[in-house]
């Protein structure tokens, strides 16, 4: 990689920066997740672009909050990317609720969003309990206070999260701390407003007129064809990409295939309208 990573906070939330020049592109990551989430894919576009890596409000180093919405978590990355730009627009990607954030961001606020890349999540209400209602339950099913070490706290999460690969995600959350244990997203808030998270407000806004990639894991259930006419509806210069052998987690299952049609699909021209 040439260029710089860099770290700041500002405004509560944390940013890292990787690259040194060239198009800015924002990345937001999903539920449980932080901005790290996005450094490999980050710094494969590091030659030709700046890449901003976001921890969204209550998840990694970035400020927690008393409460949960889609909006107050857009105007804070708006915010901060805003300043850091001088208020130039630039792309912007978001994976799950990172895709929710980034959507309604592109729709609040479409002067700052030249593009918009949606992976695998649609503007619509999921009904019901989620595995993420299961991998609440497990974290907050572990006594941090009698924890020793992070093997342990992986063996103990088995029986509620049996995929290592979800496991080791979400236990990248646990810190040490003057000796204990403890989670460093908002568990509390975030597991308490689940269905807030999975919920989707119709927006008081105008169809954002910018291109637009979704893109889905052939074998997720959170991209269905019922949802692209929603999808059609608030981003009509809709482009979608289906990803063979990929769940949910496109972009670290399928990593070649997601970041070559993210390179396309940040090389070509805005076209018209922008």
């Amino acid at each position: 990689m040439t260029g710089v990573e860099a770290e700041s906070d500002s405004r509560a939330l944390h940013v890292t920066e990787i690259g040194a020049g060239g198009p800015v592109v924002v990345f937001c990551h999903g539920l449980f997740g932080q901005g790290k989430n996005w450094t490999s894919v980050a710094k494969s576009l590091s030659n030709d672009y700046t890449c901003l890596l976001i921890d969204l409000p209550n998840h990694g180093r970035s400020a927690w909050t008393d409460r949960v919405s889609y909006q107050e978590m857009a105007r804070a990355v708006g915010d901060v990317v805003a300043e850091r730009t001088g208020g130039a627009p630039f792309a912007l990607v978001g994976h799950s609720m990172g895709g929710k954030v980034s959507m309604t961001l592109a729709l609040q606020r479409p002067h700052l969003v030249e593009r918009l890349c949606v992976v695998d999540i649609a503007p619509v209400r999921y009904p019901g309990p989620s595995s993420f209602t299961e991998y609440v339950r497990g974290m907050r099913s572990l006594d941090l206070a009698g924890l020793t070490t992070r093997a342990e706290a992986d063996e103990r999460l088995k029986p509620r999260v049996s995929d290592p690969v979800v496991r080791s995600f979400l236990l990248q959350n646990l810190r040490r701390v003057d000796g204990g244990w403890r989670w460093q997203m908002n568990l509390d808030l975030l597991g308490d407003h689940l269905d807030d998270l999975g919920d989707w407000s119709e927006p008081d806004a105008e169809p954002y007129p910018g291109p637009v990639l979704w893109i889905a894991g052939a074998e997720s259930n959170y991209i269905t064809a019922e949802y692209a006419p929603l999808m059609r509806r608030y981003f009509p210069r809709l482009i979608t990409v289906t990803v063979k052998n990929a769940g949910h987690w496109v972009h670290s299952e399928q990593p070649e295939v997601f970041l070559s049609a993210l390179r396309r699909f940040l090389a070509a021209a805005p076209g018209p309208g922008r």
